[in-house]
Parts: C-alpha cells; sequence; structure tokens
C-alpha cells in the first residue's frame, strides 16, 4: 500500500489519459463560469467591510482578563516567544 504513493514514471498512454481528464475539468469550470451572471457578482469596498466607531461590535478588552489568560505573563506584559520557528 504504501508503494502506491511512491513516484513511477508515466506511461504515455497515462499521461494522455491525465492530459484529457485535465481538459475535461478546466472545460466543465469553464462553462459553469460561463453560466454566472455577471450581475450576480458583487463588488465591495473596504469601507464596507471596516467596523464603525461604537458598534455593538466594538469591546474594550480588560487587561486584567487578558493577563489571566496567558500562559507567561509579568506584572503588566504577556512574555511570548519571538523567531522560534
Amino acid at each position: 500500500m504504501e508503494n502506491e504513493f511512491l513516484h513511477k514514471e508515466l506511461t504515455e498512454n497515462e499521461k494522455l489519459k491525465i492530459k484529457e481528464r485535465a481538459k475535461e475539468i478546466m472545460k466543465n469550470f469553464e462553462e459553469k463560469l460561463s453560466e454566472i451572471d455577471e450581475l450576480e457578482i458583487k463588488t465591495t469596498t473596504k469601507k464596507e467591510f471596516a467596523r464603525k466607531e461604537n458598534s455593538p461590535c466594538e469591546k474594550k478588552i480588560d487587561k486584567e482578563i487578558m493577563l489571566q489568560n496567558a500562559p507567561k505573563k509579568n506584572k503588566d506584559f504577556i512574555i511570548a516567544e519571538t523567531k522560534n520557528w
């Protein structure tokens, strides 16, 4: 089973089948795209997504609660590792 995922040389017949299948997929995709009415596509601006001041979504973050959830901290700051990848 594990050998199924190893690299193998494709025969010319296999390459041809892959090319034909890829063309078929692209043709189907193109047909589906052509069915989309241009009026269905809505463009938006950044302003439409930006939060408005004093909106119900805007909440103050309580420092004590934030520090309470931090695994490493000192009196006023969260201690985080940097460049550890």
